[in-house]
């Protein structure tokens, strides 16, 4: 796991464009990408946190990761590629085949994420993924990477019963 520091780092950790919607920093050195890591080793350990690396099929390339955080049955996940991956149809990729997944997990009541308003190909991406919108939510989170200012966000959530 930590010799995968410099691969994420290079891939996206380290990339505004990257980063810019995403709840942690723009990591701009190795050393925030190991810390990164090492916390996420203490999430996976706890069942609270889980973090897995997006790799192409046949070149075991790193394009990016894909989180969630199980809050007791409530899971909320997020994604990140690497530019030069985007628009290739792997975050719908990447999202509904974890949703798959998910879905059928035990003890699981509510799984979703948010996204800023101006996020368009995250949404797009979750509706393709099976998602709906739930909310829009005026001055719902702070981007760290966005000044901190508080950004208007969507709220989505992935029907778990028929007629949700």
């Amino acid at each position: 796991m930590y010799e995968d520091a410099e691969e994420i780092f290079y891939a996206y950790a380290s990339k505004p464009e990257a980063t810019k919607y995403l709840s942690w920093r723009t990591h701009q050195s190795i050393r925030d990408t190991q810390d990164f890591l090492r916390s996420s080793r203490i999430g996976w350990s706890s069942g609270t946190d889980y973090s897995f690396s997006i790799r192409l099929i046949g070149t075991n390339r790193l394009v990016g990761s894909f989180g969630t955080v199980n809050e007791d049955g409530k899971l909320q996940f997020g994604y990140v590629l690497s530019p030069v991956q985007w628009g290739n149809g792997y975050a719908t990729e990447v999202v509904r085949k974890m949703m798959e997944i998910f879905r059928v997990q035990t003890g699981v009541f509510r799984i979703g994420t948010f996204v800023d308003v101006a996020n368009v190909a995250s949404q797009r991406v979750l509706i393709r993924s099976g998602l709906i919108e739930e909310a829009r939510l005026p001055e719902w989170f702070r981007f760290v990477n966005q000044e901190n200012e508080p950004r208007d966000c969507i709220l989505y959530r992935l029907p778990l019963t028929v007629g949700q």
